[in-house]
């Protein structure tokens, strides 16, 4: 069976973002390369990165289950991410309500929450929200579907 790896897009604070994520799910970071590190491999054009751009993310991953959560800074050279636009979101699916209230009131913080955490009128206990870095979160636990996809 496939995986859905969520790939995201920043504005120069993917780092910050990771950094704010890995210390609500745990684990390690699987990959970190910078922009400066693109630049000085054999890609066979070259790559010229700005100095001010040099630290910024190029891809981060963090594993997380049997899924990788990924992202990158876009080069200002490429224009802005708007932050507040209707991104897709992303979906976890808990393994009991403990797990889902850890993570929806760890990755809330800072955000705005648009679904409170509740017992949904689907049957399964369910919040949505924007975390403080404009990536928008549902988290759902369904007591029915317990394992699976």
């Amino acid at each position: 069976m496939a995986l859905i790896n969520p790939y995201l897009n920043y504005n120069g604070n993917a780092e910050e973002a990771f950094v704010f994520y890995k210390s609500v799910f745990g684990g390690e970071f699987a990959k970190i390369i910078r922009l400066k590190d693109i630049s000085s491999r054999n890609l066979g054009t070259e790559f010229p990165i700005a100095e001010n751009e040099a630290e910024k993310i190029m891809l981060i991953a963090l594993p997380i289950g049997k899924n990788i959560l990924m992202a990158n800074d876009v080069p200002e050279s490429m224009g802005r991410v708007n932050e507040n636009e209707n991104r897709s979101k992303i979906s976890i699916s808990a393994e009991n309500r403990e797990e889902a209230d850890k993570l929806f009131n760890g990755l809330s913080v800072g955000g705005n929450i648009e679904v409170p955490i509740s017992e949904s009128p689907w049957g399964s206990y369910f919040g949505m929200f924007r975390d403080k870095f404009g990536i928008e979160w549902m988290v759902d636990f369904d007591p029915n579907h317990i394992g699976e996809v």
